[in-house]
């Protein structure tokens, strides 16, 4: 860990010799006063996912005890529309393991994530980061397995089109400088999310390249590594609030809506995950998938239509998973493939040293390789609610290994592809599938048949699944993609509606 520690971009942990997890109301105290800091802000994630925030001058040193140990008040009604007016008032009360310093600010200025509290001084039941605590709490007491997650963020940046250097329409994958016209600010991005204690992979530009009406809009993507789920939920919101201000800076426009028009890459946001005993991974056993691996994943495919609930939250996301384009459509699996709702990417699980290999002065000895097998699910997208998300994704993963394991094991064999389904063709293999929900409407209806899973043990609460449903069906988009047919004004309306969802 004193690797860890001594190697890090966060300056909190730097400074204190301590990783987030183990900060301390004193350590804020110690920092506030070591780096002169003077504003805390409070930022805490509403209904439309988006961080809102609190501004606290440190005027002297009873008031910042204060706002650390008690928190503040908020109306409640105006975070949460299932939240009455009559009784609106809530608590934020901060959370020292997400601390970080903020980049943008002109006064040194400390921020905290916080959680809701009732007047009773309780966590808000129906709270975003609440209801995905109640989720990973659950699973580790019912199934004796831990779960880690991480997000592929992707994003389109939009700036007016430069005509040197262009890159080819669709074909953007890991382009590099000066065809990627948007390296520099995606490096700047990565290193402030870095620095604000988010887990970084990697980052890259993306598939979606195009140019239109005088402007280039480019994809990228950032990557995080796996870590518990409330800790990845909360670098993800983050990023976001990250790359939205950066950009502004610099003058650019992003989005991370679903599908921005016809015929282009749309953005997702894809989660991958894997189980964990004792710290140590149980994802893979005698080199292959392991059986609770293909059960968490038949828990996948028993919720996957409701799970577009909390990860496809507006119309414009039933513009991307369509046929025949990347996005799933089918409730399916398989390795290493790109066309399935849950795709298992490779694990680095072959036999071969290939460092020795590619570098011959380096041993010949097979290393020990640590365990980086995951699955991904690849159906979210932008506008998904992350905390809900990861929560139904784990409640998902509990429905699957309480089943009984012959049942879980069949489902999985079941749903497991290994062809590209969306390759023409294979019409009739898609037939016998369950297919995604085409609509908010339809995801409605799915969530209101599987309620009864999300809600049991206490997870997620009654009054969260019916805001979820009433906000789902007031879009009356039972029938989108045929009235986009008829009039593709209608696309066009609705992605500017929902061009900065999430």
């Amino acid at each position: 860990m004193n690797t860890i520690v001594d190697y890090h971009l966060n300056p909190l942990v730097a400074f204190l010799g301590k990783l987030p997890d183990m900060f301390t109301k004193a350590d804020m105290i110690r920092y506030v006063r070591a780096h002169d800091i003077r504003m805390i802000n409070f930022r805490y994630v509403a209904a439309d996912g988006r961080l809102k925030c609190l501004n606290f001058p440190i005027t002297h040193s009873r008031y910042l005890d204060e706002i650390l140990s008690y928190g503040e008040r908020v109306d409640g009604s105006s975070l949460f529309p299932f939240i009455e007016a009559g009784s609106s008032d809530l608590y934020v009360v901060p959370r020292f393991r997400t601390a970080f310093v903020d980049p943008f600010a002109e006064l040194p200025t400390l921020n905290l994530l916080c959680s809701y509290f009732t007047k009773e001084g309780l966590p808000l039941e129906s709270a975003p980061e609440y209801t995905l605590e109640k989720a990973h709490t659950v699973f580790k007491e019912k199934c004796g397995f831990s779960f880690e997650t991480m997000g592929e963020l992707e994003f389109y940046v939009i700036a007016p089109s430069d005509p040197l250097f262009p890159t080819p329409n669709q074909r953007g994958y890991h382009e590099s400088s000066p065809f990627n016209k948007f390296e520099a600010f995606r490096c700047e991005v990565i290193d402030l999310i870095a620095r604000a204690g988010g887990q970084i992979k990697y980052g890259h530009s993306e598939v979606g390249s195009f140019d239109l009406d005088g402007y280039t809009y480019e994809q990228n993507e950032i990557e995080f590594l796996v870590d518990t789920p409330e800790t990845a939920a909360d670098q993800l919101v983050v990023a976001k609030w990250i790359i939205r201000v950066l950009a502004h800076q610099y003058g650019l426009n992003v989005t991370f809506a679903p599908k921005i028009t016809t015929g282009k890459a749309g953005s997702g946001l894809h989660f991958h995950t894997r189980l964990l005993c004792n710290g140590e991974s149980v994802m893979i056993r005698d080199g292959k998938l392991s059986s609770e691996a293909r059960r968490a994943i038949a828990g996948y495919m028993t919720c996957a239509p409701s799970l577009t609930a909390f990860g496809n939250t507006n119309p414009t996301s039933y513009f991307r998973l369509v046929p025949h384009q990347e996005a799933p459509t089918t409730v399916c699996w398989g390795d290493r493939n790109r066309s399935v709702l849950v795709r298992v990417p490779l694990g680095w699980l072959g036999q071969n040293n290939m460092l020795s290999i590619a570098n011959p002065m380096e041993p010949k000895d097979l290393q020990d390789v640590p365990s980086r097998q995951t699955v991904e699910m690849r159906c979210p997208d932008g506008s998904a609610d992350i905390y809900q998300m990861m929560a139904g994704l784990i409640v998902a993963a509990r429905t699957g290994l309480e089943m009984p394991a012959d049942q879980a094991l069949k489902i999985s064999e079941q749903t497991y592809v290994n062809v590209n389904i969306h390759q023409y063709g294979n019409e009739e293999m898609t037939k016998q599938l369950q297919q995604l929900p085409a609509s908010c409407h339809e995801s409605a209806d799915r969530l209101e048949a599987h309620r009864e899973m999300y809600e049991a043990e206490g997870v997620f609460s009654p009054n969260l699944i019916d805001g979820t449903i009433q906000k789902l069906r007031s879009y009356d988009d039972a029938n989108i993609r045929e009235k986009v047919k008829q009039n593709p004004a209608v696309m066009e309306e609705l992605v500017e509606r929902f061009y900065h969802c999430g």
